[in-house]
C-alpha cells in the first residue's frame, strides 16, 4: 500500500530538515555558505525560536545528538538545564502544591538550549557566530509570516495576557490585536537582544573566543541579570491557578554549563540505534525494540502489528515512569533494563488482549520504585488544567495550540545533527520584560515525592520527553531522525524506524504511513494522568484493522486523518548518497537538499 506524499530527496551535497520550511531553508543557505552541519542545525534552531514560538523558545530545553564525520559513534549535547537551588520539595509544598504547575515561574529550570547550541558550534561549527544568528535576527526584525496555529493560540490567549501576563500582551499582540495567519510577524525585542548580544561578544577576537564570549553574556551578562532582575518581583498566575513567584536567579544561570554525554544503544535485526541516556526518556525507544527483537513484525498484519508495538511501548514507557530519571544513586540496576534476558520477561507479558494494566518491571533492590510508579498512574488528579497544562505538542490532537520542533541536518563531509528543542514556548510563561522570550517549564517533569528518579532535587535535571534519535543501518548507511511529541516521540519514532527496518528503505514512505500511539501510562506533562488501554490511531489503516484492534481491548481514540506525528529524517548512504524527508501533516515541515 503506497502511502507517498512527497519525493524522498536525495543528492550528494547536504540535506536540512525541520518542522518549518524557513528553518530547513535556512539550514541549506548555511551549507552553501561553507558551513558544516553544526553551522546550519544552529541557525536553523534559533529560527525556529522565531518562526514557532508558540513550540519553542530562546530560554527553552535542547537535547542533541552529533556525529562527526569518520566517528564510529554519535555523541549527545546535553542542554537540559537543571533546577535551581531554590527548588525544593519543601518550598514547593509550602506553596500549597502537591504538583509542580504546567507553566508560570516555580516550572521553570536554568535555560539549556542556548550554551548548547553555542557548544556545538564552538566545537564543530566553521562560521561565525554573527552568521549563524543573522537569519534568526532577520526574521525577529523584519518579520515572517505567522502560522494560523500560532495565530491562533495567541488570539485564544489573549484575554489572559492582557489580564495576567501583559509582557506577552505587548509582545505576542502588537497594537491589542492577535495577528493574523499569513501576516507578517515582528518580535523586535528579540532582534535587539540578539543584535546586543553579537555586538557585545564581537569585542573579543577570535570566533571561538566570540562565542565563548556570548556564552557569557546569556548565563553572567545583560540576559541573565535582567532575568534575575525581574524575578525578584515578578508573581504570576500559574496553571494551577494561583500567582506564585518563581526560586530562578542569576546566579542559578552561571553554574550551569551544556555538556557531551555518551548515548546509548542497542541492535535490532541489524541496525544499531542510538538514544540520549536516563535523563531522558530516549531508553525506552531501545527498551522497546529489544523486547519485538523476538517478535516476527516482518510478516504480521497490520493490526498485529500495531498491537505488538503499542503493547511493546507500554511496557517500556512504565519502566520509564518508575526508572528513568536524573538520579545517579541506581550504580548499574539500570543496566538490566537494555539486556536480552530482561527483553525476554517483557516479551512474555505481550498477549493477544490490550493490557489495562501499569507493569513495570523489578530491578533488584529498587522495588520500591516500581509500585510507587503503579501507584502514581492510579491517581485522580483534582486540579484545574489553566493556562499553560500539558504538553502543546499534542495540542493540535486536543484543541489546544502548541508544539515542540524538531532538524535533521547532513553535510558534504559527513557530519549529522539531530537536535529536538523545546520548552520557553509562548505559553509557558510570561516574556522576560525587555529580552523578547518566556522562560521555559520543564520543572513540571519533577515529583513532589521523595525518593524518586525524578524527585525535585536542586541542581538535578528533569527527565525530559525531548528525544532525537541516530541509527547506523545494516550495509552502514547513518540515519538522522526526531519528531516533537512529548510523550509520543519515542512512540513515533520506533514505529518510523520499524518501518524502515521491516517495510521500505525510503524515508518518505516511512513518515508518510499512517502513525499511532498509546497515553497508557502516566504522562510527563502537568497535571500528569494516565489513561489505560488507550490508543490514538490515524483512519488511514482502514475500518477492519481498527475493528480488529478494538476486538483485542483497545480503547480507540480515531484522530483526524493526517494528523499524529511530525517526523524528519536526514540520511548518508554508505556510498555517499544523501537522503531526507518530512511528514506533510500539519503542513509545515519540509525536506531540502541537493
Amino acid at each position: 500500500m503506497d502511502f507517498t506524499t512527497r519525493p524522498e530527496i536525495t543528492g550528494t551535497f547536504g540535506m536540512a530538515t525541520s518542522t518549518h520550511w524557513i528553518a530547513s531553508a535556512v539550514g541549506m543557505a548555511m551549507l552553501e555558505k561553507g558551513g558544516t552541519a553544526f553551522d546550519a542545525a544552529v541557525a536553523m534552531g534559533f529560527v525556529l525560536n522565531v518562526v514557532e514560538p508558540h513550540l519553542n523558545g530562546p530560554l527553552g530545553d535542547l537535547p542533541a545528538l552529533i556525529w562527526p564525520a569518520g566517528d564510529a559513534t554519535p555523541t549527545v549535547i546535553c542542554g537540559q538545564g537543571v533546577a535551581p537551588a531554590g527548588a525544593t520539595i519543601a518550598h514547593y509544598r509550602a506553596e500549597g502544591l502537591d504538583m509542580i504547575p504546567g507553566s508560570g515561574l516555580l516550572a521553570t529550570v536554568v535555560p539549556g538550549a542556548f550554551d548548547a547550541w553555542m557548544l556545538m558550534l564552538r566545537d564543530h561549527g566553521h562560521l561565525s557566530l554573527r552568521e549563524v544568528l543573522e537569519p534568526a535576527i532577520h526574521y525577529a526584525r523584519q518579520g515572517h509570516p505567522v502560522l494560523a496555529r500560532v495565530s491562533a493560540t495567541i488570539s485564544g490567549l489573549s484575554q489572559f495576557f492582557r489580564e495576567e501576563w501583559p509582557t506577552s500582551h505587548a509582545t505576542w499582540l502588537p497594537g491589542g490585536k492577535a495577528p493574523a495567519p499569513g501576516s507578517l510577524f515582528r518580535n523586535p525585542d528579540l532582534a535587539s537582544t540578539w543584535e546586543r548580544l553579537v555586538s557585545e561578544a564581537e569585542n573579543t577576537s577570535g570566533r571561538e573566543a566570540q562565542i565563548d564570549a556570548a556564552r557569557r553574556v546569556f548565563s553572567q551578562g545583560f540576559i541573565a541579570e535582567t532575568i534575575d532582575n525581574w524575578m525578584r518581583e515578578a508573581c504570576v498566575m500559574d496553571a494551577a491557578g494561583g500567582r506564585r513567584k518563581g526560586v530562578l536567579t542569576g546566579q542559578d544561570m552561571a553554574d550551569w554549563q551544556a555538556s557531551y554525554d555518551t548515548p546509548l544503544s542497542t541492535d535490532y535485526h541489524g541496525w544499531e540505534v542510538f538514544k540520549p541516556g536516563y535523563w531522558t526518556q530516549g531508553p525506552s525507544l531501545l527498551q522497546s525494540l529489544t523486547t519485538l527483537r523476538g517478535v516476527d513484525l516482518q510478516t504480521a498484519p497490520p493490526a498485529e502489528f500495531v498491537h505488538q508495538i503499542t503493547e511493546a511501548m507500554k511496557l517500556s514507557f512504565s519502566d520509564r515512569e518508575a526508572y528513568y530519571g536524573d538520579s545517579m544513586d541506581m550504580g548499574t540496576a539500570r543496566d538490566a533494563l537494555l539486556s536480552e534476558d530482561y527483553a525476554a520477561i517483557r516479551r512474555a507479558l505481550i498477549g493477544e488482549q490490550a493490557s489495562l494494566d501499569q507493569r513495570p518491571g523489578l530491578l533488584s533492590g529498587y522495588e520500591q520504585l516500581a509500585k510507587a510508579a503503579i501507584a502514581r498512574a492510579a491517581r485522580k488528579p483534582e486540579v484545574p488544567a489553566g493556562t499553560g497544562a500539558g504538553e502543546p505538542t499534542m495540542a493540535h490532537l486536543s484543541e489546544k495550540r502548541g508544539d515542540t520542533v524538531h532538524l535533521d541536518v547532513v553535510d558534504r563531509w559527513g557530519n549529522m545533527v539531530s537536535a529536538t528543542p523545546s520548552g520557553g514556548w509562548l505559553q509557558s510563561s510570561p516574556v522576560v520584560p525587555g529580552l523578547g522570550m518566556p522562560l521555559n517549564s520543564r520543572a513540571q517533569m519533577f515529583w513532589l515525592d521523595e525518593g524518586l528518579p525524578t524527585s525535585l532535587v536542586p541542581g538535578k535535571r528533569p527527565r525530559t520527553t525531548l528525544s532525537p534519535s541516530m541509527a547506523r543501518d545494516p550495509d552502514g548507511g547513518q540515519i538522522a531522525f526526531g519528531t516533537p511529541g512529548g510523550d509520543q516521540q519515542d512512540q513515533w519514532q520506533l514505529i518510523f524506524l520499524l518501518r524502515l527496518a521491516h517495510q521500505t528503505a525510503n524515508l518518505q514512505e516511512a513518515i508518510d504511513a499512517p502513525l499511532f500511539h498509546t497515553a497508557h501510562f502516566t504522562a510527563s506533562f502537568y497535571p500528569r494522568v494516565a489513561e489505560p488501554g488507550h490508543l490514538m490511531i490515524e483512519p488511514g489503516f482502514g475500518k477492519d484493522v481498527l475493528d480488529d484492534l478494538a476486538s483485542r481491548g483497545h480503547w480507540l481514540d480515531i484522530a483526524a486523518p493526517w494528523t499524529v506525528g511530525r517526523l524528519t529524517a536526514a540520511a548518508r548512504d554508505r556510498d555517499g548518497m544523501m537522503r531526507a524527508a518530512a511528514t506533510p501533516r500539519l503542513m509545515q515541515a519540509y525536506a531540502i537538499g541537493r
